[in-house]
């Protein structure tokens, strides 16, 4: 069960009566959903919660006395499956004065200058806040500000807390400014802790909770050698933990990681045993045919950050032959630019329609499997799908706005619906959001 502290009463929608959470007991209950889906369009599906796992589901069933009743459509939660909270604060600033993403980094490097702790535990909360109400029910930070040791790590794991997201801490070992040996600079210094073993050590002061899963990124080939890669791969494996990666975002990297190892960064992943089906790789955008086929052999989820990667100038990632090739595919917000999930799914298809001249290169349940299950896998949740035995994280959709009543159907969700249409969010059996 998630233990959940509801946001104070001046930023929460509705009191916690209001919400219904007064009718439930440790994260159990029923509710009533008009419609849900379950694999297939249900309808007048009872969901039956104990523990804050999923007991029961039952379709074409009438509502329990007592049930919630959830009006328009239910849905597993959404995964945001790669965040950098600090960024939001960058939204609306960095959109003058022209540049490219190495001006864009220089930016975010002042942002990060300027975290403080304590006022970041609040400022997580609210970027966590606006996530719950865009239905993400489970973020994965991607952490590597370490000036201060794990304190900004324990208060983005307390701000989720409060705000009642479930969280993955994706802390990062970053310990170099470049392949060729160039030293850390200026807000990069504070990133590192001077190796990989010192890396390890302050991990192993973390643990797992209700709600948080601690798990472990590489920043990136260029910020992490070969040795020090393998010793991260190691302590997460060791753990069951996720392993994550930015790969190949930009030219450059490949480059110079060309020019420093005589292979591209997947390839060098391949080289040092990084790659397997416990990886995500974010972004993985510039690739060659071998590097897909490696991805897509040791069956690497790729996560594409489409709004981000529209912001930045990232180009196109070849999606679909990664999915072909043996990827799952998943989405995150990343510099939280946007924060709908919906929109970071929908960026998977429309994006590459504009890139290659044609449509439907993505069906649309492989788009809402990778804001759901597919993502929720690549953070170590068991979540994602409204069966028994899942955590009971789901998300209900109603557009009151529109004057005809829709069918639950994945083409219109997935193309149709946005954050704004969120109406009511449970996370571990507890509403947490209600409007």
């Amino acid at each position: 069960m998630l233990v959940v502290s509801l946001a104070p009463a001046a930023d929460a929608a509705k009191s916690a009566a209001d919400l219904g959470v007064g009718t439930l007991v440790n994260g159990t209950g029923v509710w009533h959903a008009e419609q849900a889906w379950l694999g297939h369009q249900a309808y007048d599906v009872v969901i039956e919660v104990e523990d804050g796992r999923i007991k029961a589901v039952r379709e074409e069933a009438p509502a329990p006395p007592g049930a919630v009743q959830l009006r328009g459509w239910t849905v597993p939660g959404f995964a945001n499956v790669h965040s950098h909270a600090f960024q939001h604060g960058l939204r609306g600033i960095t959109e003058s004065g022209g540049g490219d993403f190495w001006e864009w980094r220089t930016q975010m490097y002042r942002a990060a200058e300027n975290v403080e702790p304590g006022r970041y535990l609040e400022r997580a909360r609210k970027v966590f806040r606006e996530m719950l109400k865009a239905g993400i029910t489970a973020v994965g930070e991607f952490h590597y500000l370490h000036a201060l040791g794990n304190q900004l790590g324990d208060e983005l794991i307390e701000a989720a807390e409060r705000a009642g997201i479930r969280i993955t801490l994706l802390d990062t070992c970053y310990l170099r400014g470049g392949m060729d040996g160039k030293p850390l600079e200026g807000a990069q210094r504070t990133f590192s802790d001077g190796d990989a073993d010192r890396w390890a050590r302050r991990m192993d002061e973390f643990e797992d909770g209700q709600g948080v899963r601690i798990g472990a990124a590489i920043h990136s080939v260029r910020a992490v050698d070969p040795a020090s890669m393998r010793t991260v791969a190691g302590w997460a494996r060791k753990r069951n933990a996720p392993l994550h990666i930015h790969l190949a975002e930009q030219p450059a990297e490949v480059e110079e990681c060309l020019a420093a190892e005589g292979c591209t960064p997947a390839q060098l992943l391949d080289r040092e045993g990084i790659l397997g089906a416990d990886l995500t790789a974010i972004h993985a955008i510039h690739l060659d045919d071998r590097d897909i086929s490696l991805l897509g052999a040791n069956r690497v989820s790729i996560c594409a950050c489409t709004t981000t990667e529209r912001d930045l100038g990232d180009r196109v990632g070849p999606i679909r032959r990664l999915a072909d090739a043996g990827c799952t595919i998943c989405v995150g917000s990343d510099s939280n630019a946007m924060i709908d999930i919906l929109e970071e799914a929908r960026g998977l298809e429309v994006d590459q329609r504009r890139s290659t001249g044609r449509r439907v290169i993505h069906q649309p349940e492989e788009l809402f499997r990778a804001a759901t299950i597919d993502g929720m896998q690549a953070l170590g949740w068991d979540a994602g799908e409204l069966k028994p035995g899942m955590l009971a994280d789901f998300v209900t959709i109603n557009q009151n706005w529109r004057s005809e009543w829709r069918v639950l159907n994945l083409d219109y969700l997935m193309f149709g619906c946005s954050a704004r249409d969120v109406t009511n969010v449970v996370v571990g059996g507890t509403t947490v959001f209600s409007k």
